[in-house]
C-alpha cells in the first residue's frame, strides 16, 4: 500500500549566504564562513493513510522543521519528499498543486499565525475561494460549516481573532485548513499552549476530524501523554535524527534507545509508588555543531567508544520496531 507521505533521506540545512563583501573577506581569511544549522540529518519515514504519526524530542531537535518540509513550507536541502509515491518533479502543476493543497498545517501559537486585520470568516474562507472550494455565493454558508465542524458558532465569523480565546483561535486555525478539503494534517505543538481541559477538547475534535473526514495527522509535541493519547505509531527525535520508530503501545512498553527511555521515565504519573525524578545529564548539544557517531552519546550513561565514531543505523529490532543504537546489535 502506498504511503500517504514517504519521506526518504531528507536534510536540511540554514545558513546565510554570504554578500560579496563577506565572500571576499572569507577567501583572504579576515572572515570565518556563516555558521550552518543541520536541522535535519537523513531522515526517513513514512506515514500511511489515516494513520496518526507522533512525533517527540527536545526542544531543537527538528520535529518543526520536518511539519514545515512534509507540508511544502520549506525545501529540503537533500532527499526526497513523495505524496501518493510522487514527488513534485514527478508531478503535473495541477497535480502539485492538489498535492499542497492536500497537506495543510496547524500552528502552535494561533495568535500569530491568524492575521489580525482580518475577521474570521476572511480567515476560513479566503484560501477556499481562491482555490474553487466553494463559490462567492456559497461562501458564507460554507465558512459556516466549517467553523461548526470545527466546534465554533458562526454568530462570530465578523469577530476578529483577538476577540477570541486561545482554544477559539486554535479551532480557528483547524476550521482554516479543513476548508480547503485536505487529506493531511500537520500539527505542529497544536495544544502546547493551552489549558489542560482545552487541550482535552481539541484532542477530541481531531480524533472526531479522523473519523469523520479519514484524515492522516503527523502530530508534533513533546509532550508524551498527548502522543501516546492520540498516536498509532510515534518517532522519537534527537538532533535531527530518528533515533526510534515504533506502534505506540510498543514503544511506551519496550523502549530500545536509551533517550528513549530517559524520556519515559521522567512522565508523571499517578501511584502511589515513590520515584526520583532526574532531567537527561548534560545540554542538547548545539545543531551548528552536532557530536560525531551517535549524536546521543555525550548524554548517554551506555556511551562506548563506538558511538563517539560510528553512528547507528536505524534499523528493524521487531515487528514495526526500529532503532538506531549500537546497544541492539
Amino acid at each position: 500500500m502506498t504511503p500517504r507521505v514517504e519521506i526518504r533521506h531528507v536534510t536540511k540545512r540554514f545558513n546565510r549566504k554570504s554578500g560579496l563583501v563577506e565572500r571576499l573577506a572569507e577567501r583572504a581569511g579576515l572572515k570565518t564562513p556563516n555558521p550552518v544549522v543541520h536541522a535535519l540529518d537523513d531522515v526517513s519515514l513514512s506515514v500511511n493513510n489515516g494513520e496518526v504519526v507522533g512525533i517527540v524530542g527536545e526542544s531543537g531537535c527538528g520535529k518543526s522543521t520536518l511539519g514545515r518540509v512534509v507540508a511544502g513550507i520549506i525545501e529540503p536541502s537533500e532527499g526526497d519528499v513523495l505524496y501518493h509515491g510522487k514527488t513534485w518533479q514527478d508531478m503535473s502543476p495541477q497535480q502539485a498543486g492538489h498535492a499542497r493543497l492536500a497537506v495543510q498545517m496547524i500552528f502552535q501559537d494561533p495568535s500569530s499565525s491568524l492575521n489580525p486585520r482580518h475577521r474570521v470568516d476572511e480567515i476560513v474562507g479566503a484560501a477556499a475561494l481562491r482555490h474553487d472550494k466553494t463559490t462567492r455565493p456559497d461562501l458564507q454558508a460554507y465558512v459556516a460549516e466549517q467553523m461548526r465542524r470545527a466546534g465554533l458558532d458562526p454568530v462570530m465569523s465578523r469577530r476578529f481573532p483577538h476577540q477570541f480565546s486561545g482554544g477559539q483561535r486554535q479551532r480557528i486555525g483547524i476550521a482554516r485548513a479543513l476548508a480547503v478539503q485536505p487529506d493531511m494534517l500537520i500539527c505542529d505543538e497544536s495544544v502546547a499552549s493551552l489549558d489542560v481541559s482545552i487541550q482535552a477538547q481539541i484532542l477530541n475534535l481531531f480524533l472526531d476530524l479522523r473519523r469523520e473526514l479519514n484524515l492522516t495527522y503527523m502530530f508534533i509535541s513533546h509532550d508524551l501523554a498527548v502522543v501516546e493519547h492520540i498516536s498509532d505509531r510515534v518517532a522519537v527525535m534527537y538532533l535531527g535524527r530518528i533515533v526510534e520508530e515504533a506502534a505506540v503501545a510498543d514503544l511506551f512498553a519496550h523502549p530500545a534507545h536509551p533517550y528513549t527511555r530517559a524520556l519515559l521515565q521522567e512522565i508523571p504519573r499517578l501511584d502511589t509508588t515513590r520515584r526520583q525524578y532526574s532531567a537527561i545529564s548534560g545540554e542538547i548539544p548545539s545543531p551548528l555543531a552536532p557530536p560525531s557517531g551517535c549524536h546521543f552519546h555525550p548524554r548517554c550513561p551506555f556511551a562506548m567508544p563506538r558511538c563517539a565514531i560510528e553512528r547507528p543505523k536505524l534499523r528493524e529490532i521487531g515487528s514495526a520496531h526500529r532503532a538506531a543504537c549500537h546497544l541492539n546489535d
